[in-house]
């Protein structure tokens, strides 16, 4: 399958780069345009006819409109492009008129490039088995469609660990390798607990860990995120 292509819709323009980079971090994907309001995404879309933009990274806050009109309008012209919410209004009513206008994900900021990926992988995986030809054999296969689609957990967390406490580990770990009692400095939490969250995401295909040298004694256990 071809890469999928994105529109990114945010209005600060760091943010904006930085929603672009990681999105080029993915494979499988690639950036068409970046809009910075909600009038210059619309008339991106209207300018490509949206034939060549698969999905749209929208933020909800704009300057000008907010971006649930971007989808009002897309949904208004017929356009079934996907559309991911990267944003930080947390408003239930939000999130309501969002799912009844066919926003495939919620990604509220801020978050780390391992959830971002998260969401995009999924919406990837979604894709392929959404695009394939013929019928769906058995309930079954709907079923994982929408699993896929709507973020049924791929590891369940053991006991005693939390998804927040997870996400507070991961940005710890940033892009550079960190051993549990950095990660435990940076966090706040105990070196003990920074070690179980840290060999979980080993566990979870999510960190690699490694000797670090260089100091007297045993060599230092770091992590890298993956």
């Amino acid at each position: 399958m071809s890469d999928i292509r994105v529109l990114v819709v945010e209005d600060e323009p760091l943010l904006a780069e930085a929603h672009k980079a990681y999105t080029e971090r993915v494979p499988g994907f690639v950036v068409v345009g970046v809009a910075h309001t909600a009038r210059e995404a619309m008339a991106a879309l209207r300018h490509r006819g949206g034939g060549d933009v698969d999905l749209v990274l929208l933020d909800f806050r704009l300057p000008d409109l907010p971006g649930l009109d971007v989808c009002r309008a897309l949904r208004a012209a017929g356009s079934s492009i996907d559309v991911l919410a990267v944003t930080s209004a947390r408003d239930l009513a939000v999130v309501r008129t969002a799912v009844s206008l066919g926003v495939t994900h919620y990604l509220l900021k801020p978050f780390t490039f391992a959830a971002f990926r998260d969401k995009l992988e999924r919406y990837a995986e979604y894709r392929r088995q959404a695009l394939a030809e013929g019928e769906v054999a058995a309930q079954h296969e709907v079923d994982r469609m929408f699993a896929t689609l709507r973020g049924a957990a791929r590891h369940t967390l053991p006991k005693g660990l939390d998804e927040q406490t997870l996400n507070t580990v991961l940005a710890a770990l940033g892009d550079g390798g960190r051993s549990a009692t950095e990660v435990s400095l940076r966090t706040g939490i105990s070196r003990v607990t920074a070690r179980r969250y840290l060999e979980y995401l080993v566990s979870a295909d999510r960190a690699v860990r490694a000797p670090r040298y260089g100091t007297p004694g045993r060599p230092e256990v770091e992590y890298r995120p993956v």
